[in-house]
């Protein structure tokens, strides 16, 4: 159930530590750490990460504050976020700046080799990026996010593609995604049609 605190802002460069400790408690499982190691380097290019894509103009950033939770600096707490990345692989180049020295990096390109190549088989264009803080799950903070980008998606006639994990599944679902994976798939590849609402 959604909270009536949780408010939908853009993201700024001043939010870019809280959207940092947020991705590591998201995703905190070994598989995750093995790529993304919780240290000073990878928080160094995670920051990297965030300023460039705050800068380019097809990338859209948003976030979910709990107006009702502060933080130690008296903000409202971000307790998700997410990134909509309305190019293609063509236009926007590459996804993430050079790994960091403290990443596996044959491992971190095979990542992102698998789900390029899941999302040109799919077909999507765009993809989208969400974390949602352990303790805001399944309060309605990712189904903001992802009606945003939807809304979005319909009024652009866009179709959209994300890579999912096996319990964001079903988030994805009630809002159109269909999963287009095959069976030996870490992710689930979902895709979602453009809506005419006219």
């Amino acid at each position: 159930m959604a909270s009536s605190n949780l408010k939908l802002d853009l993201v700024t460069l001043e939010d870019s530590s809280a959207l940092i400790d947020i991705w590591f408690a998201a995703f905190s499982d070994p598989g995750s750490r093995r790529l993304f190691p919780h240290t000073v380097g990878v928080r160094s290019w995670l920051e990297d990460a965030i300023r460039r894509d705050l800068g380019r103009p097809f990338q859209r950033f948003l976030k979910v504050i709990d107006a009702g939770s502060k933080d130690a600096d008296e903000k409202s707490r971000i307790v998700a976020y997410a990134k909509w990345d309305l190019a293609t692989p063509e236009e926007r180049g590459p996804r993430y700046p050079p790994w960091h020295d403290d990443m596996p990096r044959e491992l971190c390109e095979a990542l992102v080799s698998r789900g390029e190549s899941n999302r040109k088989r799919v077909m999507g264009d765009q993809k989208h990026i969400f974390a949602t803080h352990p303790d805001y799950q399944r309060q309605g903070a990712a189904s903001i996010l992802v009606k945003w980008g939807c809304d979005l998606a319909d009024v652009e006639g866009l179709r959209t593609y994300v890579s999912a994990s096996r319990n964001g599944a079903s988030l994805y679902a009630k809002f159109g995604f269909v999963d287009y994976s095959n069976a030996d798939q870490d992710t689930i590849s979902m895709a979602r049609p453009w809506r005419n609402r006219t």
